[in-house]
């Protein structure tokens, strides 16, 4: 045990941190050349504690409080670092939280961060979508990370395949078809992505391949779906239930009606239309290819939408 070194996990009771653990753990090779430190805020939880009883060590660690952080980071080797925007949707708390992160791992001497980011909208669009502040202000950590000089990574998760549990539901009126309404056309590209199944087998992959990740990007997602096609594949799962499922292209008020009428503030909503509505023009991942983060997986399948959609909770009684 002794021997082994230390990953540190953040997040730990949640999909990405726990998917990170769970696929760690099952992995003879990783296991046996990593123990796992568990950051969760509360490690007497039932959750933290069936974590514990697989052998991982769970700690407390307050990402806003950098003394907590060194306690909980001392003697790691590898990080896996994740914060929430939408906790509180403020940009400027989330790069504080991620600038601490960083700065313990250099002060305790990590030698690999894995950071959970996202690409920089405002410049990839060149200033048109420049309120996307969930992924903006992951990629200004990224770049402060690497800026200060510690030995990292960036993890990039694809669109929630997850997400669809709020974004495609049926229509109102009858026959009360299912719909996929976005602000975007039906050709878009959408890297979906399993965060919960799937995070795991991408972070497993980087830790164990440190030399060749170092200082790049891994895409996880599964593949790029175009908006059209996720009605379509959901009516050949669901053949009775999905049944005329339909992809509908709808204008930016529409949208962020949507949003505010189910309570979201303006800026938000948005922001949540800019987040869409950059995908066609300027691509998710600036239209780059998902192949050699894929070959980082060596073979391991990872879950398609199809599956996704036959096995989600919310639909898998549907017929």
């Amino acid at each position: 045990m002794s021997d082994k070194k230390v990953f540190v996990v953040f997040g730990a009771t949640g999909n990405q941190g726990g998917s990170v653990i769970n696929s760690v753990l099952s992995d003879p090779a990783a296991a046996k050349e990593f123990r796992i430190r568990g950051i969760t805020r509360d490690p007497s939880k039932p959750n933290a504690q069936a974590l514990a009883a697989r052998g991982v060590e769970c700690v407390t660690g307050d990402i806003n409080d950098k003394a907590s952080l060194t306690k909980a980071l001392t003697g790691a080797h590898s990080v896996y670092a994740v914060t929430n925007y939408w906790e509180k949707m403020d940009d400027k708390l989330e790069v504080q939280q991620g600038k601490n992160i960083a700065d313990v791992c250099k002060d305790v001497g990590v030698q690999h961060l894995i950071w959970s980011g996202l690409i920089d909208v405002t410049k990839l669009s060149n200033g048109k979508y420049p309120n996307v502040y969930h992924f903006d202000s992951k990629a200004y950590i990224e770049t402060y990370i690497r800026d200060i000089g510690v030995p990292s990574s960036t993890f990039m998760p694809g669109f929630y395949m997850s997400n669809l549990e709020t974004m495609f539901n049926p229509a109102p009126q009858p026959p009360h078809t299912y719909t996929f309404a976005m602000p975007m056309p039906p050709t878009t590209p959408i890297p979906f992505f399993d965060a919960a199944a799937d995070t795991g087998k991408f972070v497993k992959a980087m830790v164990m391949k440190r030399d060749q990740v170092l200082g790049k990007r891994v895409l996880a997602a599964t593949d790029y779906y175009t908006a059209e096609s996720v009605p379509k594949i959901f009516s050949e799962v669901k053949k009775e239930d999905g049944k005329g499922a339909q992809f509908v292209t709808i204008d930016k008020d529409t949208f962020k009606g949507f949003l505010t009428g189910a309570g979201m503030p303006d800026f938000a909503a948005q922001e949540l239309y800019e987040n869409m509505a950059f995908l066609d023009e300027f691509g998710y991942y600036g239209k780059e290819s998902l192949d050699w983060s894929h070959s980082l997986l060596d073979g391991e399948k990872l879950t398609t939408l199809a599956e996704f959609m036959a096995s989600f909770p919310k639909w898998k009684d549907l017929k």
